[in-house]
């Protein structure tokens, strides 16, 4: 994705933050949220600044889509807009100021009410009143038949938290217990997890929760593709190494191409182990950008020129007798003066 730039009217040699965003913007807010409104503040300038999302999910040792996640977080909250341009790439970021409205103090409250822990309980009046609800008796049936059993007490509970506390719709549970199952995990504390997750992103619809996951399942292709592979889904064996390298390593997809076509280069099939191992040691070498690697190779050359030098055997000693015949040197004028005198 290409560069693209932040705007504001501040004086470049400080960077204000207003009181409003501090007071009723931040506290409820994701903290690694808050890093990045604060980093792309810092860069903005009333010329702007170029900067593109490698370089800040560099800076944060995270992946491009934690960055495209605040972005869209902030611009829900109305302190900042989001320009693209008409092939849909990023092309301008521009803060606005925060206000102190009831809107904004409503809002930090519902954010803070979707902030929730893992420890949760309804109380059986609870439970049995959301269970009357006809909207809650179909999301209930429709989980059983996505995960292919009764729901236990607990399983239930969890589907009802999210409904009634976490404010998930209806609509939007039931696209994440599908797209759960489609992932092979029928586990109810990977669908608390995901939907807790939407949640803090402020995802509330099924649009924004498929833009959200269909993000991954393109990278998920675009490294396939890299490896030669087309025509399938990835299998759940490569989903875990793809997440591994995207998340937990933050490469890019283009360092992670570059490992897929050097593993295909030297094994001659499409090895996500072999490929694991590279970008695993990538990862330890404080790999963050292509550059990076070419400077991993120089110096791999270099040392192996030196190692190849040093271990080439030097040359015997001749043997050829006249060569090793001690050579003596004469004064051929007392020579010659000599034979004359005899």
């Amino acid at each position: 994705m290409g560069q693209f730039k932040v705007y504001n009217s501040f004086p470049e040699e400080f960077t204000f933050i207003s009181n409003s965003f501090l007071d009723f913007y931040m506290p409820s807010a994701n903290g690694e949220f808050v890093k990045i409104y604060l980093y792309l503040l810092r860069h903005a300038s009333g010329k702007g600044t170029a900067l593109n999302l490698s370089s800040i999910a560099d800076a944060f040792n995270c992946t491009e889509a934690d960055i495209q996640r605040a972005l869209r977080y902030w611009k829900n909250c109305g302190v900042l807009d989001i320009v693209f341009d008409g092939n849909g790439n990023l092309r301008e970021i521009v803060f606005h100021s925060p206000k102190e409205k009831q809107a904004s103090l409503n809002e930090t409250a519902v954010t803070a009410e979707k902030t929730v822990s893992a420890d949760f309980s309804l109380t059986p009046d609870k439970v049995k009143e959301l269970k009357n609800n006809s909207e809650v008796r179909q999301l209930l049936f429709i989980a059983e038949q996505y995960l292919g059993k009764n729901l236990s007490p607990t399983d239930m509970q969890t589907l009802l938290y999210l409904y009634d506390e976490v404010k998930l719709s209806s609509d939007l549970l039931e696209y994440l217990i599908e797209y759960c199952v489609s992932k092979g995990s029928t586990s109810m504390a990977y669908i608390k997890k995901v939907g807790l997750a939407w949640a803090e992103q402020n995802i509330t619809t099924v649009t924004e929760a498929k833009e959200e996951t269909n993000l991954y399942n393109k990278n998920y292709f675009t490294i396939l593709r890299a490896f030669g592979i087309k025509n399938r889904n990835p299998l759940d064996k490569e989903i875990q190494y793809m997440n591994l390298w995207l998340n937990q390593y933050g490469f890019t997809l283009e360092i992670i191409s570059e490992a897929c076509n050097r593993t295909v280069l030297a094994t001659g099939k499409a090895s996500f182990s072999y490929a694991d191992s590279i970008l695993e040691s990538w990862f330890k070498k404080g790999v963050h950008h292509l550059s990076d690697i070419d400077a991993l190779d120089q110096s791999f050359q270099q040392k192996k020129a030196a190692k190849t030098t040093a271990s080439k055997p030097q040359p015997a000693p001749s043997k050829n007798k006249f060569n090793n015949f001690h050579q003596r040197n004469y004064n051929m004028a007392e020579l010659e003066k000599q034979l004359l005198n005899k």
